[in-house]
């Protein structure tokens, strides 16, 4: 690629993120990390979101030499107010073409994006003023008049800005200079990436779902507690419309695996931009790592996850307890931070403390290569997953899974593409039972534990190694450039 003066330049993409890197360890943050250190001669930018100002530059990564530029966006946050009133509009003014666009985001029909990105573009534009103005309120009692009438209003009407809050402060990110904006989900990193590739014309637009965001959102909703009745289904459709705009606006759409590819496509994706592409690990770096001690004669389960209510935490401390009570050698170790979810932490403390529970250990962050040989099988008790890093390292080191029915841990697991056998064991989200007799099963017999091991080293060698997702995206965004170049 070369500039006006025909020089070359080193190539530029933009990493948008949402409550992931570099602000936490593991999963999404992992993988963005190697994706960056994987194209030293690409020069990354990232925008990141996060809830609030509290999280600003509480990097948990050593960033990348190549990672040129982090710009942080608040999905909560209150405007900064210039001294200066001539820097800020007193009485905001928009016009019937871009409040007709705002209608058109507000109903979800045939919304008019790119006028809804030209709002928001304006320099000196308040988010609080057009929240709490004439024409906000006159397109919520139109969706309303139309849709619920039935409901409060004061409660409707606020539910509303609580949700357009979020949304026009992600519309607000500055235009960010990039050949490629490459944003791991949709939601409000596809907004903005969706809005940062119209306002850079000549760029491109790759989203990289690690999980469906939709899916996920609406399955958070419908579990929450602050939000109830009728009013779970309006945050819910808020979702799909933000994953509609970066699906169009998308040039390619990547999922881990085939399922989900699927679903982005009963979503609404164009089945043509739409591509599987792996998780890959570094197989090397699980060859030569410490191993159990001989004279250790535990069974050791371990957990590699951050202590979070989408892991599940809490069943998993529940059923080891009662396949304890069966085989006293079992010895759970979970394995991870502790402090994202400091009540939910306490919470299994205390679960622990109850049931009287023996041999459970948190370990808080480790170095996965120092912990996960002396394991003898992994376990993964979560809600929602893509495709779990920590199961393939897991392969890598030869270590069987147990995993609940989430994402991509069956096709891991069972095998989608090869005929070597079971790795491990399936069970169904949050059965306790189920997930009792699947770790008296794997513990009962240490020849056929080792064989699951062997069998998921296979796997992962032939089709997950680190490689092989170099190769993809490294295809990925040269196909991207050149197609900018042309």
């Amino acid at each position: 690629m070369s500039d006006n003066y025909g020089k070359k330049r080193r190539p530029k993409v933009c990493m948008i993120a949402e409550g992931c890197y570099p602000y936490e360890i593991g999963g999404v943050s992992s993988w963005i990390h190697s994706i960056i250190n994987t194209f030293p001669d690409i020069d990354f930018s990232l925008i990141g979101i996060v809830a609030s100002r509290d999280n600003s530059k509480k990097f948990k990564y050593t960033l990348p030499n190549n990672l040129v530029s982090v710009y942080e966006v608040y999905l909560t946050d209150t405007e900064w107010v210039s001294p200066n009133l001539k820097n800020r509009e007193r009485k905001l003014k928009i016009s019937a073409e871009e409040k007709e666009a705002l209608q058109s985001l507000v109903s979800g029909n045939d919304v008019k994006w790119e006028t809804i990105f030209e709002l928001f573009s304006r320099k000196n534009l308040s988010v609080d003023k057009l929240l709490m103005g004439w024409d906000f309120l006159d397109v919520v009692i139109n969706y309303y008049k139309e849709n619920y009438p039935s409901l409060p209003f004061t409660d409707f009407l606020w539910t509303m800005r609580s949700i357009y809050l979020t949304l026009f402060l992600a519309l607000r990110t500055p235009k960010i200079e990039a050949d490629i904006f490459h944003c791991v989900a949709t939601g409000y990193a596809g907004v903005i990436g969706s809005m940062q590739k119209v306002m850079n014309p000549n760029s491109k637009l790759m989203i990289s779902e690690h999980g469906i965001y939709t899916r996920e959102r609406e399955e958070e909703i419908i579990r929450a507690k602050w939000v109830q009745g009728i009013f779970k289904d309006i945050w819910i459709n808020q979702f799909r419309k933000m994953s509609m705009c970066a699906y169009h606006y998308a040039d390619k759409v990547t999922s881990l695996f085939e399922h989900a590819r699927e679903l982005q496509i009963e979503l609404g994706c164009d089945k043509e931009k739409t591509l599987v592409t792996p998780n890959g690990v570094k197989t090397e770096n699980f060859q030569n790592i410490p191993q159990k001690d001989p004279d250790d004669t535990h069974f050791n389960l371990g957990a590699i996850l951050r202590v979070t209510p989408i892991k599940d935490v809490k069943t998993m401390i529940t059923a080891f307890h009662y396949a304890h009570k069966q085989c006293e050698r079992l010895k759970l170790w979970i394995m991870g931070p502790s402090d994202e979810e400091p009540e939910y932490f306490k919470e299994c403390q205390d679960l622990v403390e109850s049931l009287g529970a023996e041999d459970i250990v948190f370990t808080g962050p480790i170095k996965t290569v120092e912990y996960i040989g002396k394991m003898d099988a992994l376990i993964l008790t979560s809600i929602s997953e893509g495709q779990p890093l920590t199961i393939l390292e897991g392969f890598a080191a030869g270590k069987p899974s147990i995993a609940t029915n989430v994402g991509n841990c069956a096709g891991l697991i069972y095998g989608e593409a090869d005929s070597y056998g079971a790795a491990g064991i399936v069970c169904p989200v949050m059965s306790i039972p189920d997930i009792v007799n699947a770790i008296l099963e794997i513990s009962k017999d240490d020849d056929r534990c080792r064989e699951m091991g062997e069998i998921g080293k296979r796997r992962v060698l032939d089709r997950y190694k680190i490689e092989d997702m170099k190769r993809t995206y490294s295809d990925l965004y040269h196909e991207l450039l050149n197609a900018n170049a042309g």
